[in-house]
């Protein structure tokens, strides 16, 4: 559920009116991937850019069954990185000799050449200005061939050879949770394998991730309304036991993965609460809203601060308070157009920004602020925009937008603006974007 939700709601219902409209029947399923990739870690190939000039990567055909799949992962997963210009020119086949100069007359940097072996891919990295291979690594793969876990653990190899190349590991094998109709999904981070968590039952809402991927908090809002903590390893799942009686919603984890900070509210205004994820010790209040809706707590990637959602003000607003809940400070500041409605932080990874929605003419769109000098940045202007969720990178974003008419998941470069569309299923909104498995 969104702040934004939860205002609207306020206005027009009671808390009991809105539990009772949300009472269903709960069923789950459980999924999980495997991160078999195996290689040396380091820098071998220090590439640079900048924005808008990105260097050539061509990856050369695969032999073999499967081999035309892997490679077509490879190039989707480094585009989908932005970080290069992936060159689709089929100009050596698998096995034949290098052509170095007509490679860089091409734009070619690098050249990615997979060839796949009894139990995995050996992947050549040849430096195509200097004439020579930089590199050699070998991958385990499980098997089947295209299964689920042998997709993830392709994503893993475009994740290290990006690293390989620029230092920051890439963020495809990576998934993402988000709500459709009421039930937790989770999906790849290049759209594939959507799978229901939640069956039809009680509205299932705000998934967050646990740091380790292991784990999905939620809400659910059945005949009570619980913070629901699944293991995604065996599908077995509990009530948060600090959880109070009322109305409780956003959960987050905390970056050590050992506490879950969530709104709780019952007659009139709501207040974080920050509870042990997994003992029966009670949770303590972080906010004093006296009648205020605080909701939607996201940590700093140190665990020492948190951004909130706050409505002491009169309207919706972007806080920042100790891990606490001392020291609070308003965030976001008023601007020419702005309908001073801002709600759903998310604290990037790298802890220099911090992403939100404001509601302009209407409509949402997404905002970055820098918590160096607390400079604003508007992302987005075409149709609704909301939920924004960080990737590990700190470069892209998941996010909800009608810009097709109906919600569905898009994929935002903040450096560059690119979006891509994630989901196309009607409806998919709240995503959360987990870590990459490969940097457990």
């Amino acid at each position: 559920m969104t702040s934004a939700t939860l205002w609207t709601r306020r206005r027009g219902a009671t808390l009991a009116l809105v539990v009772t409209a949300m009472a269903f029947a709960t069923l789950s399923r459980a999924c999980d991937a495997q991160d078999t990739t195996q290689a040396p870690s380091g820098v071998r190939i220090g590439l640079t850019y900048q924005p808008g000039v990105k260097p050539g990567v061509l990856v050369l055909p695969v032999s073999g069954t499967a081999g035309d799949s892997l490679r077509k992962i490879v190039q989707r997963d480094l585009d989908n990185g932005d970080r290069v210009t992936v060159v689709s020119e089929e100009v050596a086949a698998p096995g034949t000799s290098l052509n170095y100069p007509l490679f860089t007359q091409l734009g070619v940097n690098v050249v990615l050449r997979p060839m796949l072996t009894g139990d995995g891919v050996r992947v050549e990295v040849h430096d195509a200005t200097a004439g020579r291979v930089a590199e050699t690594r070998t991958y385990a793969l499980p098997q089947p061939a295209q299964s689920a876990a042998w997709r993830m653990a392709v994503h893993g190899i475009a994740d290290d050879l990006e690293q390989m190349m620029f230092g920051t590991r890439g963020v495809a094998q990576s998934r993402i949770a988000f709500v459709k109709n009421g039930r937790v999904y989770v999906v790849d981070s290049d759209g594939a394998n959507a799978m229901p968590l939640t069956s039809a039952g009680p509205l299932s809402v705000s998934p967050s991730w646990h740091p380790s991927g292991r784990y999905l908090a939620y809400s659910v809002m059945g005949t009570k309304s619980q913070i629901i903590v699944r293991d995604l390893t065996n599908g077995q799942e509990r009530a948060l036991v600090a959880t109070p009686g009322g109305l409780n919603i956003t959960p987050v984890w905390s970056p050590d993965g050992n506490t879950i900070s969530y709104a709780h509210g019952e007659d009139a205004g709501t207040d974080i609460i920050s509870a042990n994820a997994f003992d029966n010790s009670p949770g303590r209040q972080l906010t004093v809203g006296r009648g205020s809706e605080n909701v939607s707590p996201s940590f700093s990637p140190d665990g020492r601060r948190m951004a909130f959602v706050s409505g002491r003000a009169g309207h919706p607003d972007v806080y920042l308070a100790d891990v606490d809940g001392t020291n609070v400070e308003l965030l976001t500041p008023d601007a020419l157009g702005d309908q001073s409605y801002r709600s759903d932080p998310d604290w990037s990874p790298d802890g220099r920004a911090v992403a939100y929605q404001s509601q302009i003419s209407g409509d949402f769109q997404l905002m970055v602020i820098s918590l160096r000098d607390r400079s604003v940045k508007q992302l987005t202007s075409e149709g609704s925009n909301e939920d924004p969720s960080w990737a590990p990178d700190s470069r892209h974003l998941i996010f909800t937008s009608t810009r097709t008419g109906v919600k569905e998941l898009w994929v935002m470069d903040a450096e560059s603006g690119r979006v891509r569309q994630l989901t196309r299923l009607g409806g998919a909104k709240l995503a959360a974007w987990s870590r990459p498995l490969g940097a457990r």
